[in-house]
């Protein structure tokens, strides 16, 4: 498939999903798993140009999704205070080296929290000490994570 069609392809995708009240954007790193994501080579964009093309369909309505809210207690987080429409993208540390996720990974912040990869996809770089992360609220109640200077991310649940 050329590179042309899968970009056609992929707006079309993104134009078809439904479309309502822009409550809860779904970034392409959302919607895409990862090995859709690097086989449309958006992996090879930087976090700005990623960033860009996220906010250019934000601003046309394209990948605006209804995301249902959910409460604390069906997310597993008994133990943190959210009210039903805390679903706030926030960042941190990963403690000590990082070098990658590999479908199994579990994932220790700086601030406590502790997060394993609700995915199996796979990404490696050299071996890094404590990166900064951003967890952002995904589609249909899901978390995503990624690595400051990374354009991959992967699918994340809290387990404590």
């Amino acid at each position: 498939m050329s590179m042309n069609t899968w970009t056609l392809s992929l707006l079309a995708l993104v134009i078809s999903l439904p479309l309502h009240a822009a409550e809860g954007f779904s970034s392409l790193e959302e919607q895409m798993s990862g090995s859709e994501f690097t086989a449309a080579g958006l992996d090879k964009l930087s976090q700005q140009e990623l960033t860009a093309l996220n906010n250019w369909i934000r601003s046309r309505s394209l990948a605006t999704l209804d995301t249902p809210k959910t409460d604390a207690s069906e997310r597993g987080l008994e133990n943190q205070k959210a009210s039903t429409t805390d679903r706030s993208a926030f960042s941190s540390r990963i403690k000590g080296s990082f070098t990658g996720w590999d479908g199994n990974t579990v994932f220790e912040l700086e601030n406590g929290m502790i997060w394993e990869q609700a995915d199996d996809e796979r990404f490696y770089i050299r071996e890094i000490q404590n990166p900064a992360v951003t967890i952002e609220p995904g589609i249909f109640k899901t978390w995503r994570l990624s690595v400051e200077g990374y354009s991959s991310a992967c699918k994340v649940k809290r387990i404590q």
